[in-house]
């Protein structure tokens, strides 16, 4: 029997895991790598619609990461199982397999980057009031939040005018966060000059932020998140509850 291409055998091993081994005569372990993918690949799947947007987004993250190391590891396996079946190694061919496992920095660059559009969005107060807050100013607020937050977001900004620099001076912070619960405030606000000195010595100014009044008040709370088909790993997922236009 001919002893199979390296190169070849790593650019099929790339295509799916256990193409690789398949074609160095290992055909037990290339059908039970082929299962693995699916299987780790639906597990990924089950953890980022479960965790990815919660406190603990880190964990489909990293099993992402995994996936794609162990879709590295048995491209290389099958790499050096190829390679040992010939009896001396030959010149490595016009396409390099250093090019080819190369191609993984796509999908792991893809994931990386990619699962921070999803990801983290509701693990703490500060994601959940980031996401309300562009929203809102930008006259976005839709149906997943709650109809009791949009009527009084509505409110809110109808007392601020109609111009287009209405949310300008408006400042939005978190002033209390507990075990589960967590309160927002956003004021109007104008800025004053005030007396400084650069490193305690020379004199100077700043401009300060001073609260004229209380536009709208937050209240959020922390709710467990459950895995697709239930179980609770701890998770909790931050939501928006309730708002109140004024003081």
């Amino acid at each position: 029997m001919t002893a199979p291409d390296p190169g070849r055998v790593l650019r099929r091993a790339l295509v799916a895991w256990g193409l690789g081994h398949h074609l160095v005569g290992r055909p037990r372990l290339g059908y039970g790598l082929f299962v693995a993918e699916i299987v780790f690949a639906l597990v990924v799947t089950w953890l980022t619609i479960g965790l990815a947007d919660t406190s603990s987004y880190l964990v489909p993250f990293l099993a992402g990461i995994a996936f794609i190391v162990a879709w590295a590891w048995q491209a290389v396996d099958a790499y050096r199982a190829a390679h040992a079946r010939q009896a001396a190694r030959r010149p490595a061919p016009e396409r390099s397999p250093a090019a080819a496992i190369g191609w993984l920095s796509l999908p792991l660059l893809i994931w990386g980057t990619g699962f921070w559009l999803i990801g983290a969005g509701a693990a703490n107060p500060a994601s959940v009031l980031d996401r309300f807050v562009t929203e809102w100013t930008r006259g976005e607020l839709g149906p997943s939040w709650p109809d009791g937050v949009r009527a009084e977001a509505a409110a809110a900004e109808a007392d601020l005018g109609a111009g287009p620099d209405r949310f300008r001076d408006l400042r939005i912070q978190i002033i209390r966060e507990e075990e589960g619960r967590a309160t927002a405030i956003a004021e109007a606000t104008h800025y004053e000059r005030r007396a400084s000195t650069f490193l305690w010595i020379f004199p100077g100014s700043e401009l300060v932020p001073v609260s004229d009044e209380r536009v709208l008040s937050l209240r959020l709370e922390a709710v467990p998140a459950e895995l697709p088909g239930g179980g609770n790993v701890g998770a909790v997922r931050w939501q928006l509850v309730a708002a109140d236009a004024g003081d």
